[in-house]
């Protein structure tokens, strides 16, 4: 079974942020393959089915980024999954905005969520689907950066990246991470 985490914050004003990506992708699986994110528990909303064939949970953790790894580790106990069928989604700086890049394995980097789910599950040993989002012109700025608004010349290009996350946590899903890797990197 695939536990697919996308990383976000959970209030209505980071909603259109680039710091959301990971919800926003979980939202395309959710509405694509008719799976409800509705339930409440282990500090997340999260909503099982199927997505070709396959047993899924899709998980948007509600404890605010920096603390993402606590709703992980606490549904991955509960179900016993392995890190191998662990797939996290997240914005990325460091990937050119509107690309994707899928890892299968490695450090946090400097992104907060990453190092919290990779604290709490004491593993790096798990596929990660990076949205890139670029960085900003002043490196100062980076909290304003990814918690701000979207300009709106980046709202297409975005929106076109999460729907590239879908189809490459999907590929993962079907065919393995492999193979997405080779077609999606």
């Amino acid at each position: 079974m695939y536990l697919i985490v996308g990383l976000g914050n959970p209030e209505e004003d980071y909603s259109k942020t680039r710091h959301n990506m990971g919800f926003n992708t979980i939202n395309k699986i959710s509405e694509e393959y008719k799976i409800a994110v509705d339930k409440k528990k282990f500090k997340a909303l999260y909503g099982t089915g199927e997505i070709e064939g396959k047993k899924i949970i899709l998980l948007k953790p509600q404890t605010y980024m920096n603390l993402s790894g606590e709703s992980v580790q606490e549904i991955m106990h509960y179900y016993k999954i392995p890190v191998e069928e662990l797939i996290v989604i997240y914005d990325d700086m460091d990937v050119k905005i509107g690309a994707i890049k899928i890892r299968k394995k490695g450090g946090p980097g400097t992104h907060n969520g990453m190092k919290s789910v990779v604290n709490n599950i004491n593993s790096q040993e798990f596929a990660r689907v990076r949205v890139g989002i670029g960085s900003p012109k002043n490196k100062t700025d980076l909290i304003s950066y990814v918690i701000g608004a979207i300009p709106q010349e980046e709202i297409e290009i975005l929106d076109k990246a999460t729907t590239k996350a879908k189809e490459a946590v999907v590929e993962i899903v079907k065919n393995g991470l492999d193979r997405a890797m080779n077609i999606f990197n």
